[in-house]
């Protein structure tokens, strides 16, 4: 048998011995979160809002509903995403989520209403003092439960969550819990037992700092600041000293030592800070409020 040989230049090196047909596929569409908010104050309103951003329009569809038709209206017009409205029920079927932001008082008889509709949802409560088990008891053992414990600073965005997954919840709920949630800020899972702490540190903890920052604010208007200085003063250092922690990941400790010379003015109003009991007013303030969230549950 006879060999066959090629020569060198009978295909040319990048040619391509059958026509190609190469096509440029669309890229794949996001999925559509479909999310159900009832009760539509500041809060809920806050999370919707936030979501929106995080996810885009086009990747979120929302039903509202709310005893107050004008509350449903005002959030409606904020949202640029796809908007329906009805009753809980309506929203409930129309959502794979639905945010549960109503008072603690309201929650029951609302979750048994939910029990009655068909299929089966996360639902994510962001009422203070209700436990998973008595959502769980109220919305039905098909549904899955989220709690969670949201603080008001998430109304402008730099909130602190944390959130307690229910005996039905899976951890893709939990991924979308924390999506959602710190869509508005930070936010962490925690057991369910942790949440009272979460609510007296993180929960009331705003207020406490609202009241440094006003005494901070008065002590510059003792020494002769304007007041309107003072308090953009106290504010922003408050904020500054924030973002230094987080940002930094340096202690508490470590980052006050930076700024604490040898007989400065520094350690002069900590010894004062220290004298009347600042530290040990916070840590008490902590735990009572911990305390009366536990006698809240009961």
């Amino acid at each position: 048998m006879s060999k066959v040989t090629l020569s060198k230049t009978a295909l040319p090196r990048q040619a391509c011995i059958f026509p190609c047909v190469i096509r440029m596929l669309p890229p794949p569409s996001p999925v559509m979160l479909k999310l159900g908010l009832i009760g539509c104050g500041k809060m809920g309103g806050a999370l919707l809002r936030g979501v929106e951003k995080a996810l885009g329009k086009k990747a979120l569809s929302v039903a509202l509903s709310d005893v107050v038709p004008a509350a449903v209206e005002a959030l409606e017009k904020s949202l640029t995403c796809p908007v329906t409205t009805g009753t809980p029920a309506q929203v409930a079927a129309a959502s794979d989520v639905v945010l549960l932001a109503v008072k603690p008082g309201d929650m029951r008889a609302l979750c048994t209403s939910l029990s009655k509709v068909k299929g089966s949802r996360l639902y994510l409560s962001i009422a203070a003092g209700l436990k998973v088990a008595d959502l769980e008891s109220w919305l039905g053992s098909r549904q899955r439960v989220i709690r969670s414990m949201p603080n008001t600073p998430a109304l402008v965005g730099t909130g602190a969550a944390a959130f307690s997954r229910g005996s039905s919840a899976t951890a893709d709920d939990s991924a979308l819990a924390k999506k959602i949630l710190g869509a508005v800020g930070t936010a962490d899972e925690v057991s369910e037992k942790l949440l009272d702490a979460v609510t007296g540190l993180s929960g009331s903890g705003p207020a406490y700092i609202y009241t440094v920052i006003e005494a901070l604010a008065d002590g510059g208007v003792l020494m002769g600041l304007p007041r309107a200085t003072a308090l953009t003063l106290a504010a922003q250092t408050v904020a500054g000293a924030a973002r230094m922690v987080l940002e930094t990941g340096k202690h508490p400790a470590a980052l006050r030592d930076e700024v604490t010379s040898p007989g400065g003015t520094t350690i002069a109003g900590l010894e004062q800070l220290e004298a009347y009991g600042l530290r040990n007013a916070l840590i008490q303030a902590v735990r009572t409020a911990t305390e009366r969230s536990v006698q809240m549950g009961q």
